[in-house]
């Protein structure tokens, strides 16, 4: 009843972290779009203080929307505020956090190989993390540094390289990588709550006061902006560790920390291309060097075909043949290692059904799942999950025979 549980909850929690970051990233994608798009007002507009405006059509209708300099001469009696969607994304993915990764599967999380961490010291190390990074970004957004655009890229670049290397060597790979996604999905959350929106408080106040925004407010309306266009390019790397746990052949490589960055540099890169595609800048070569990137990524992340077992010897160096392995050997193999998961019905607490619906009961079934089996058993060695059964070399090996042998 526990895991039963405790899957409601995870599904809850999922979804509701992927609706809030839905709203959340289309408000963003939408807002830096409208910004790029805005044209210059007739002249009329211009004396009430508008700076440009926009039309479109959607959804059978017409819309005009307006930005103005400072703002209006009075303030609406409605004004709505998007950071609510930020922060939903915020805290419903820390509760994923606990649920899953904390008080869930501790294979997702813990690599004995690696290190051997209980709840607290994970819990420790993983919201240390997120808060001393989130520093560090305040620290350099309130610096000069801030105000050279390609080289604090390149800075946090290099400090998220290093926040992903430094997961894989504590956490396992699936957990490393989440990781990395919370470090970036905080500090997106952040230039919310501690920039955009103080910013917009002190705009909003010097309206209704009826003054002129002040050289501070005016600095904070500028660096809200920065921080808007640092959310923008982080979005997409953000996406894709969202939805990365799905796909072992990224989390379980033995440079998953390095195949983490590149992608991020990639994806990062390629919405270069649409940021400037709205301000009426194509620059197609951004695209084709994106997707030469990813090419080379393919190539570089293709896993070496299983060598074949060098021909037996005799101790006269004459051939000899080979012994098949013995299906009794694989069904003790799964008995020991896989079945505990990968059962109609788990005898892990911490499944209530087989992880990615595939049972590994028999021999059949292992046939039938093959190419994953091997892809995360004998390739990535991946599975079991942070070797939680001990499974050794030598019995990957004989799975790979076995593999090997009955196509």
């Amino acid at each position: 009843m526990h895991a039963y549980l405790a899957e409601w909850l995870s599904l809850i929690i999922r979804w509701f972290h992927v609706i809030a970051g839905v709203a959340w990233i289309g408000a963003s994608f939408y807002f830096i779009w409208l910004d790029n798009n805005l044209r210059e007002p007739p002249e009329w507009k211009k004396q009430k203080g508008i700076k440009g405006d926009l039309w479109a059509i959607h959804g059978g209708g017409f819309y005009e929307v307006a930005k103005y300099h400072v703002g209006p001469e009075k303030m609406p009696t409605e004004l709505h505020w998007f950071k609510w969607e930020a922060y939903s994304t915020l805290m419903s993915g820390l509760a994923l956090l606990f649920a899953v990764y904390y008080f869930g599967n501790p294979g997702y999380l813990v690599d004995p190989s690696k290190l051997e961490l209980s709840t607290f010291g994970a819990i420790a190390i993983g919201m240390g993390t997120l808060l001393g990074v989130m520093a560090i970004y305040e620290a350099l957004i309130r610096s000069p540094l801030a105000k050279h655009g390609l080289a604090f890229g390149v800075v946090l670049f290099l400090i998220l390289v290093g926040v992903s290397w430094g997961m894989f060597q504590v956490f396992a790979g699936r957990g490393a990588f989440i990781h990395v996604g919370a470090v970036i999905g905080t500090i997106m959350v952040a230039n919310v709550f501690l920039g955009i929106v103080p910013a917009q408080r002190a705009l909003v106040s010097a309206v209704e006061e009826g003054r002129k925004p002040d050289d501070h407010v005016v600095m904070l309306a500028q660096r809200a902006m920065v921080r808007s266009r640092h959310n923008n390019y982080l979005t997409l790397p953000v996406i894709f560790i969202m939805i990365s746990n799905h796909y072992p052949m990224f989390y379980g490589h033995e440079y998953g920390w390095a195949v983490l960055a590149a992608i991020g540099a990639i994806t990062a890169y390629a919405r270069h291309f649409f940021n400037l595609r709205h301000q009426h800048i194509t620059k197609p070569s951004i695209l084709v060097i994106s997707a030469l990137a990813t090419l080379l990524l393919i190539w570089a992340m293709a896993p070496s075909a299983p060598e074949a077992p060098a021909p037996a010897v005799d101790s006269q160096g004459e051939p000899v043949a080979v012994t098949p392995v013995a299906d009794a050997e694989v069904q003790q193999l799964l008995a020991t290692h896989c079945i505990a998961c990968h059962a109609a019905q788990p005898s892990s607490p911490a499944f209530q059904a087989p992880p990615a619906g595939i049972t590994l009961e028999n021999l059949q079934q292992l046939k039938q799942h093959s190419a994953k089996v091997q892809q995360a058993a004998v390739n990535t060695q991946y599975m079991p999950l942070g070797n939680m059964t001990g499974i050794t070399p030598e019995e990957r090996s004989l799975l790979g025979q076995w593999l090997r042998e009955n196509p």
